[in-house]
């Protein structure tokens, strides 16, 4: 039997009759990821298996570092097929990492590969795959198609002017490409030189002379309100926790015009300057009827030295041990109180807060939507099937399984998608075993339902994206499982 076979990770009975049933034929909702509008618009074809699958992949270079691979085979010059010759010979060293399912799973449903990639078996990978990729299947707009893809939201700077989802919206591709807000330099007081570059860029893409902090709150309202036009209904934060150190409007101007004229911003100050933009954030996210998304604990750029010589995003990035709790309640609470908590997603990088975060969300469910506070998917370092299984069973203890919006890719591949497989996968496999276990009703009327769901139709209808919320989901017969 090869490795990827049909009922991979399903280790019941009932769990490969959930998922060929009510999970395999759902469409995907990526609510985030970061792969290229340019690639998606301009339709890209990829030349070889390097492009479409190694090149900006951190996640294969940390592997390779650990396995002794020169940095000229990740992020430096040798050769596209040198690079992937190279990740070739790593792979056998990914046992039990999750690197070791995705690329066997990748391999299979994007080329119908099923040879355990080696460096004997690299040469005839390579081939196989780079003569499929020369096909127009296997265009950006092709592979989307290919697999499933009904809505794709990209990470977007507040100064992008979204000239690649503008035209991708003209070409009337089955899938929806949507931007979402990410603000996160709008917080930098305490880097001025790079915060004043982004400064410039607002004022020139919103069209006002920022002179003063009001002018550059305006600025923000524009840009949010443009991007609401083109069809965002989304936002982001990547932070290290959420900031509370709430102020006043006047303190914030003190300090946006310190960093203005490139003075030192104190800790304090910074601090409370981020609590005001993230509460300025809430309140537009609030109007205008946004999801928030809060992507908190990663511990970023540990490497210095290598950060100087390759940047940022590439491999040296860690789950941190920053306090959560108190703040993120405190930032919820304070947008609560204010009725202007909007439709939020919270994103935890360290297991230790799974269930803090778990409960956290259930403090503010107010009973308009359901599943209003949502515990996001495993991210980042937790996206594999024993971190999925934690956030899954920390949900499920403490608040409503049956609610969740379900799986993101959170990736800069359009070799990522079956990272939703994957997920839906591990979802059948643990309601199957409870069923077997008898912890739940063996009852395809209450369960199948909930597996769909969760799979799609949950972020679905959470979100409300225009022009997608009554989109019904593809389904296929199912298949009738021993």
């Amino acid at each position: 039997m090869a490795f990827i076979h049909e009922d991979f990770l399903l280790g019941t009975k009932t769990a490969r009759r959930l998922y060929h049933n009510y999970a395999e034929a759902e469409p995907i909702f990526d609510y985030h990821c970061h792969i290229s509008p340019k690639d998606i618009a301009q339709n890209r074809q990829f030349k070889n298996l390097f492009e479409i699958w190694l090149e900006g992949d951190h996640y294969k270079w940390r592997a390779m570092r650990s396995n002794g691979v020169n940095e000229r085979f990740c992020t430096g010059n040798a050769t596209p097929e040198e690079k992937f010759k190279a990740w070739a010979a790593t792979v056998p060293h990914t046992l039990r990492n999750p690197l070791y399912h995705w690329t066997h799973l990748e391999l299979k449903r994007y080329f119908g590969i099923t040879d355990l990639l080696n460096e004997s078996t690299a040469d005839k990978i390579w081939k196989q795959a780079n003569a499929q990729l020369a096909t127009p299947a296997f265009t950006t707009q092709g592979i989307l198609k290919k697999l499933n893809v009904k809505v794709v939201c990209t990470t977007d700077d507040p100064v992008d002017n979204l000239e690649y989802h503008k035209a991708f919206e003209k070409v009337g591709h089955p899938t929806r490409m949507l931007p979402a807000f990410r603000p996160d330099k709008a917080l930098t007081v305490n880097q001025p030189e790079g915060f004043n570059k982004w400064v410039g860029q607002l004022a020139a893409a919103a069209n006002v002379d920022i002179n003063n902090f009001s002018a550059f709150l305006s600025a923000v309202n524009k840009r949010h309100e443009f991007f609401h036009a083109q069809g965002c209904r989304l936002s982001d934060h990547g932070m290290n926790h959420c900031f509370a150190d709430f102020c006043s409007e006047a303190t914030a101007a003190a300090v946006f015009d310190k960093a203005r004229k490139n003075a030192v911003v104190s800790e304090k100050e910074y601090t409370q300057f981020a609590s005001f933009m993230m509460l300025f954030f809430g309140h537009l996210d609030a109007k205008r009827g946004w999801t928030k998304q809060l992507h908190l604990g990663a511990l970023r750029n540990n490497n210095i030295r290598l950060l100087t010589q390759l940047g940022p995003d590439t491999g040296f990035d860690s789950i941190g041990d920053f306090p959560q709790t108190q703040t993120l309640a405190a930032y919820l609470n304070k947008l609560d109180s204010d009725n202007l908590l909007p439709k939020t997603v919270i994103y935890n990088l360290n297991p230790a807060d799974n269930c803090a975060f778990a409960t956290m969300i259930g403090n503010f469910q107010d009973g308009t939507i359901p599943g209003k506070i949502q515990y996001g998917s495993g991210w980042w370092f937790l996206d594999q099937k024993e971190g999925m299984e934690w956030q899954m069973n920390a949900l499920s203890n403490l608040g409503l399984l049956s609610r969740f919006i379900g799986m993101i890719t959170d990736s800069r591949s359009f070799m990522s998608y079956p990272r939703h497989e994957y997920f839906r996968r591990t979802l059948c496999n643990l309601m199957g075993r409870d069923i077997e276990d008898g912890l739940v009703p063996n009852d395809e009327k209450i369960v199948g339902p909930m597996i769909r769901n969760i799979c799609y139709a949950n972020a679905k209808n959470y979100m409300a994206f225009p022009g997608v919320s009554d989109a019904a989901p593809a389904k296929k017969p199912a298949k009738k499982k021993k």
